[in-house]
């Protein structure tokens, strides 16, 4: 028992320390308990041997392959840009209700989160929470961390909110024979999450530093204006159109510089012109706005990629594609001649869309333009051509622009995958892993995402951290370690009643959360919490469980203590300092919500 422990106090010590990777860390704590257990004497508290099946029987667990579904899943919604529409309608509105808009934009968050993993909802509004700080002119800071908060929030509010959740309720089926229901944790953890909004909104402006954040870092390359051509043909969404005031409403956020039909050529401003096949668009637009047609018009995309030679799939439609930039080398062999002269596509895999030149405006077809060193060009290809491209001596290629386009054809899909996952799920008609792992198939059988962006989104750091924190946890209850604890908690806090231990054990879990990860706190208390239930002979094990639940989802005060606070760190520019003292008074607060309620919602 002693040994077990102080495999756990070390692994707990190494991962606070974060000198070394948690995946190292993880693989250490595995292969240490399998030494362990294989000296003489080593055993479990009944005498029985534990195998190394015992030990690493976590990670072929139910919970963590639910979980590794969910990311799946996640990146399925994030791939085919199935989010977009709605937070593109939100930001939309701001200008007329803007503080109504911030606060549609913050449920969404938190009504999406409960249902889906909070990662990619994340990731998803971090540009919108940058748009909104911008025209805000406010700092970024002050909006990033409520974000990562409020996913955190809805996290509590139902079983698969996050993957704490799951773990502590395998535990429960495991050792109890339960199974807690979809939304059971909902009333408690709707309670505390009000409680947590009410001090964002207060506490926010006095507590979260003003920082430049990535408003700023980004405001520079967004306004970059790249000079390209559509061509108009039979069955495009452009054929007909008329201007509306001089501008085209099916080209959002583009300038039309100029139209050539023929020989002759249409300057602004258009009046009495009505767009027709063979017609050729000159427009100076962002990347973001010609992403965006790129993406709401696949026909256009696939029109785009047909008639510069690309290559198609099995389907007729085009493979899955990336913009970047890349800018003419000083003395590349490219100066001085046109795309059409140079034989891009055929030189490197991928078609320019688009010519960006500082020194002056551009009024011509893209084919015609001389190349200039210096110039950026707007590059869509397949990932593995810009690959082949960083040997090129004639462009620079900016990798860090490198981004995919997404496939909005399948949003749809990955829409009625997600919900048809959750009615499953919350009726009760599929396990959660049943229907999380049917989901996850039925997002890449209908080509919501292929297999490598699959295999990208199972992180490794997920796997291993939740996969040592099993084993720990098999090992403490499996010696005996682990009524050990709750034995000493009951003694300590029993005198005071049942609801002082449940705020001890809550309390105990939060603080840990923060210093270790939220999966491996619910892991290793789950049992403890169980063990202690019993050892006061409760008839409903339950409230303890939930306590290790709502405990273990307090991950504010720190960065480490869940993903999204990693995410939101760099574009907030914020310091650990930031978050103890904006998170933990936040911690605390949630613990005394829990204590002064948990009477009242467990009849204590």
């Amino acid at each position: 028992m002693w040994a077990s422990l102080g495999v756990v106090c070390a692994a707990i010590c190494f991962y606070m320390i974060d000198r070394w990777s948690m995946e190292l860390v993880s693989v250490c704590v595995i292969a240490a308990l399998l030494v362990l257990f294989t000296l003489p004497g080593a055993h479990g508290e009944d005498g029985t041997p534990i195998s190394a099946q015992d030990l690493l029987s976590g990670f072929g667990n139910p919970a963590l392959i639910t979980i590794m579904a969910l990311l799946v899943i996640g990146q399925g919604l994030f791939q085919t840009g199935a989010l977009e529409g709605p937070t593109k309608a939100l930001l939309s509105g701001y200008d007329r209700r803007p503080r109504i808009t911030l606060l549609l934009a913050f449920l969404a968050v938190f009504a999406i989160s409960a249902f889906v993993n909070n990662t990619p909802i994340v990731i998803m509004f971090l540009p919108v929470m940058s748009a909104i700080a911008h025209r805000m002119k406010s700092s970024a800071s002050k909006l990033m961390m409520p974000l990562s908060f409020i996913s955190i929030f809805a996290g509590m509010t139902t079983l698969i909110g996050t993957s704490t959740n799951l773990l502590a309720a395998e535990a429960f089926d495991r050792l109890e024979g339960r199974q807690l229901g979809f939304f059971e944790q909902s009333p408690m953890g709707l309670l505390l999450a009000g409680a947590g909004m009410i001090y964002l909104l207060v506490f926010s402006r006095f507590l979260l530093p003003v920082r430049e954040g990535l408003t700023e870092d980004i405001a520079p390359t967004s306004s970059k204006q790249f000079l390209t051509q559509i061509e108009v043909t039979h069955g495009h969404f452009l054929e007909g159109k008329k201007p509306i005031a001089g501008m085209f409403t099916d080209l959002p956020d583009m300038t039309v510089r100029m139209i050539q039909r023929g020989e002759r050529a249409f300057l602004p401003p258009y009046e009495d012109i009505k767009l027709r096949p063979g017609d050729l668009v000159i427009v100076a637009a962002t990347r973001a706005a010609l992403q965006n047609v790129l993406a709401r018009q696949p026909d256009f995309l696939q029109q785009v990629w047909q008639s510069a030679g690309g290559d198609l799939d099995d389907s007729g439609k085009p493979r899955r594609l990336s913009l970047t930039e890349a800018v003419i080398a000083p003395g590349s062999r490219m100066v001085g001649r046109t795309v059409e002269m140079l034989g891009f596509r055929r030189l490197t895999r991928a078609v320019t869309l688009g010519i960006q030149r500082r020194s002056r405006m551009i009024r011509t077809k893209l084919g015609e333009i001389r190349l200039e060193s210096g110039d950026t060009l707007l590059l869509c290809g397949p990932p593995d051509a810009f690959l082949e491209m960083r040997q090129s001596r004639d462009l620079i290629l900016l990798e860090w622009s490198q981004t995919e386009i997404p496939l909005t054809t399948k949003a749809l899909a990955a829409r009625i995958i997600s919900l048809v996952m959750v009615g499953a799920a919350a009726s009760g008609v599929l396990s959660i892993l049943h229907a999380s792992v049917l989901a996850a198939v039925a997002m890449l059988v209908t080509g919501c995402l292929n297999y490598r962006q699959a295999s990208r989104s199972l992180d490794l750091r997920i796997f291993l951290v939740i996969g040592a924190a099993l084993a720990m946890g098999m090992a403490l209850e499996k010696t005996g370690a682990a009524s050990a604890i709750a034995h000493t908690v009951v003694n300590v806090a029993s005198p005071y009643g049942t609801l002082a231990v449940l705020s001890a054990l809550f309390l105990a879990v939060a603080i840990l959360t923060n210093l270790l990860s939220n999966a491996a706190t619910a892991i290793l208390f789950s049992p403890i919490a169980l063990s202690a239930a019993h050892e006061m002979n409760l008839s409903d094990p339950l409230p303890f469980l939930l306590a290790v639940i709502y405990g273990s989802n307090c991950s504010f005060a720190t960065p480490i203590a869940y993903q999204t606070n990693m995410l939101v760190m760099g574009p907030g520019h914020y310091r650990f300092g930031d978050f103890v003292r904006f998170g933990g008074p936040l911690v605390f607060v949630l613990w005394c919500v829990f204590t002064v309620f948990a009477s009242w919602r467990f009849d204590l």
